[in-house]
């Protein structure tokens, strides 16, 4: 399959592409390296503390459920996932300004339990990884123990479901190659895992 430089369209980004038939990688959109600018992002199974300043009584620590909420004191069913602890100290603030004057809520992250990805292919220890802090993908290549003799390394795939324009979810292919990731500019190639993220290894 024929493989489109990075190099030669935009340096230093990483090309978010659909496979077209046997041709070139297409361009689709453009994913930056590094942490997520948005922060952390809340999910399922992440334990939560909330606080509510001078209102003991209304703090507590929770498991975000698998649907995505949590449930607090007079306010019921809270949406959790997809937030940032920020965002949700927001939206938790705004529905206790009906029972409290000025509320000052914050949320702290006690324990990251939504954070994974999978590795398939020609890697020592395929599998799910469960992960507790960012991860890039050559951190997730050594956690399992590297490539095997056969893998070929510069055809690595990031498969990761995103939201297109329409809020609709669309799956990306992300193509990578070793070679680029382990040389001297590497760090412009070394993409931060998102949950959920797929690496194949042919």
């Amino acid at each position: 399959m024929k493989y489109c430089d990075p190099h030669v369209i935009i340096r230093g980004w990483f090309l978010v592409s659909i496979i077209v038939g046997f041709g070139c990688f297409k361009p689709d959109v453009i994913v930056l390296p590094g942490p997520p600018q948005e922060g952390f992002v809340l999910g399922p199974e992440d334990v939560i503390e909330v606080v509510v300043w001078k209102t003991p009584e209304l703090s507590r620590q929770v498991v975000i459920r698998p649907d995505g909420k949590i449930s607090l004191a007079l306010i019921g069913d809270v949406v959790a996932s997809g937030l940032t602890a920020e965002q949700l100290a927001e939206t938790i603030a705004d529905k206790y300004k009906a029972l409290k004057e000025n509320p000052s809520v914050s949320v702290n992250v006690m324990e990251v339990n939504s954070y994974y990805i999978f590795l398939v292919g020609e890697v020592v220890k395929p599998g799910k990884l469960q992960l507790k802090s960012y991860t890039t993908i050559l951190q997730a290549i050594s956690l399992a123990e590297g490539f095997t003799q056969f893998a070929s390394r510069d055809s690595i795939l990031v498969v990761r479901t995103m939201k297109d324009a329409d809020g609709k979810h669309k799956e990306i292919r992300i193509p990578l190659r070793y070679s680029d990731l382990i040389s001297e500019e590497g760090a412009e190639y070394n993409l931060t895992l998102k949950s959920g993220d797929t690496i194949v290894v042919p």
